[in-house]
């Protein structure tokens, strides 16, 4: 085919700010992509010790010796892009809307890729979501890049099962290995215009927020299912919690069951070498990875060594 465009040779500028977007940027660094910068999100993060912590992407590029730039506001700050010239733009989890005039730079156009099958889970938070939701499927998307939030056309999808051990750790590995994969078996039907693209419809499109800070703390009033899902939907960042004897224990693993309706929830039923758990509105959650302050996570095993009589059935967390 006369022209024809091929995939390494592209001139990649790649925007993206947190770790799942670190792991994809160093799987095409590592597979012979042309990145010819990266764009980020300020550092704003802190250590320990009041440093500032670089973000991710950035802390990848200086690796690779790939020249950063990071940008307040994006939309009022691109014509450095204009002399950089890329061929495309790619963005995974960059964190700022892009602005149409930027979008009209790359020669051979802009591209998302999303942790979701559109049309679900437009938005910021998409794995968590499908976690929050009980999801046994969820997926990846590559799409085009429009001036509305997640919204372009889709170009290739791949599915991603979803184990009921999964958690939003083990579930952001699966997610940017797939986004790598569509990335890479896609973009070339894409750019040479064999992939057109489906648009989204409209009429299944759900939305995710950003995750609320409410949902750290355990109620136990809730649905054994539903607060595994939380769990699962913040471990092992930032974690949920419970309160007991003015102690914040975070919670990281847990087994829920149902129908099994036992006592008023957040009653402690079980402490013992066997177990640890706490009712429930429909049953109970057994706890198998807490924190206490200071202390490192542990498996409920190693915790109940260290802290045999500290809990007392019968008695409430909060």
């Amino acid at each position: 085919m006369e022209n024809f465009i091929k995939k390494k040779n592209l001139k990649i500028l790649y925007f993206g700010t947190p770790d799942i977007s670190a792991t994809v940027l160093e799987l095409l660094i590592k597979n012979n992509y042309n990145i010819i910068g990266v764009v980020a999100q300020m550092d704003k993060e802190k250590d320990r010790k009041g440093r500032i912590l670089e973000v991710p992407t950035k802390v990848i590029a200086k690796k690779y010796n790939i020249p950063v730039y990071q940008k307040e506001k994006i939309r009022l700050d691109f014509e450095f892009i204009k002399e950089l010239k890329p061929d495309i733009i790619l963005t995974m989890a960059y964190g700022q809307l892009i602005p149409h005039d930027l979008l009209m730079i790359p020669k051979y156009g802009c591209y998302n890729l999303h942790g979701s099958l559109l049309p679900q889970y437009r938005g910021a938070a998409p794995i968590q979501f499908a976690l929050l939701n009980g999801d046994k499927i969820t997926g990846v998307t590559l799409m085009e890049m429009v001036d509305k939030m997640d919204a372009g056309k889709m170009y290739y999808k791949k599915e991603i099962q979803v184990l009921d051990d999964d958690n939003y750790t083990s579930l952001k590995k699966k997610i940017a290995m797939s986004c790598f994969e569509v990335f890479d078996e896609g973009i070339e039907d894409v750019v040479n215009k064999i992939n057109v693209g489906e648009e989204q419809d409209e009429s299944k499109v759900t939305f995710t927020s950003k995750i609320d800070r409410d949902l750290e703390k355990l109620n136990f009033n809730d649905d054994s299912s539903r607060i595994n899902n939380i769990i699962r939907a913040l471990s092992y960042e930032p974690g949920t919690y419970f309160s007991y004897k003015n102690i914040k224990f975070k919670v990281f693993k847990a087994l829920a069951f149902t129908n099994l309706k036992i006592a008023e929830p957040g009653t402690i039923i079980k402490y013992d070498k066997q177990g640890f758990c706490i009712a429930t509105q429909d049953g109970y959650i057994e706890i198998l990875e807490l924190q206490k302050p200071g202390k490192n996570i542990m498996s409920f095993k190693d915790f109940y060594n260290g802290m045999q009589h500290f809990f007392t059935v019968g008695e409430h967390v909060e």
